[in-house]
């Protein structure tokens, strides 16, 4: 070997282990599998729901159960709830997060097991909802949307002064599936007025703190949207209510 070839041999020699360190510096990406990429952009599925034992004595209870009209009430006993929902009512247990995302467990508080409990079984988000459906198309078409009596109409005389937001917040007691809820609060946001949602089926804090709030009003609830308008208590969504709830509070700010 001439001394020009050694000196390509040794050029070659010296690139080859700087591109190697140059490689071996650089950030990598893990290559992903067939099957990841064709799990990505899915849903974990739904685990089971461990078995959940159901007695009047169960304690931490949340219950929700459906009226004829497919409105929900809430009870923390099942002797707290009304015959007319006893076949299919929610279950929810406060210190457990089984049965608080897609599947749910349901309990027939109309018949019992030879051991005293509820039977009790898992039920879809989706299959829950449709009930309320149905429930709800069961019955006459709904009237339109009702508008209280004193609520100045677009255009009328002191309508914009209505309009004007107002200087506190309202807070909505509720759950995703409430559709009363869900109107409580475009209705608050329809008349300007600052507004709180709190979710009581994921959030504890917010159970804790709306059966606070009725307790000091005296009431016992039952039934949600519970709504504090600056103190003052109203359960369930009625327009004049609430209207006459927020124009009273706005007048006590004002004075």
């Amino acid at each position: 070997m001439n001394g020009w070839e050694h000196i390509r041999h040794r050029l070659a020699f010296v690139v080859a282990v700087v591109v190697g360190a140059a490689l071996a510096a650089a950030p990598s990406c893990k290559r992903r599998q067939a099957d990841d990429l064709a799990l990505e952009g899915q849903e974990e599925p739904s685990k089971p729901l461990p078995p959940l034992s159901l007695t009047d004595d169960t304690p931490d209870l949340m219950l929700t159960w459906l009226d004829a009209r497919g409105d929900a009430h809430l009870a923390n006993k099942p002797a707290d709830v009304a015959p007319e929902g006893r076949d299919r009512v929610r279950v929810v247990v406060t210190t457990r997060e089984d049965g608080q995302r897609s599947l749910f467990y349901v309990a027939n508080l109309s018949t019992r097991n030879p051991d005293g409990t509820y039977p009790v079984s898992a039920m879809p988000r989706t299959e829950w909802d449709g009930i309320i459906a149905q429930r709800r198309q069961a019955l006459a078409s709904p009237p339109a949307e009702q508008t209280p009596a004193d609520e100045p109409q677009p255009g009328s005389k002191g309508s914009a002064a209505q309009a004007r937001p107002v200087s506190f917040t309202v807070i909505v007691y509720g759950a995703s599936w409430c559709g009363a809820c869900h109107q409580a609060v475009a209705y608050l946001k329809r008349r300007k007025v600052p507004v709180i949602e709190k979710n009581i089926e994921q959030d504890p804090t917010a159970q804790s703190e709306m059966q606070a709030k009725l307790a000091r009003a005296g009431m016992h609830g039952g039934s949600i949207p519970v709504i504090d308008v600056k103190g003052k208590i109203l359960i369930g969504f009625e327009p004049n209510s609430l209207e006459a709830a927020v124009r009273g509070a706005s007048a006590a700010v004002t004075l």
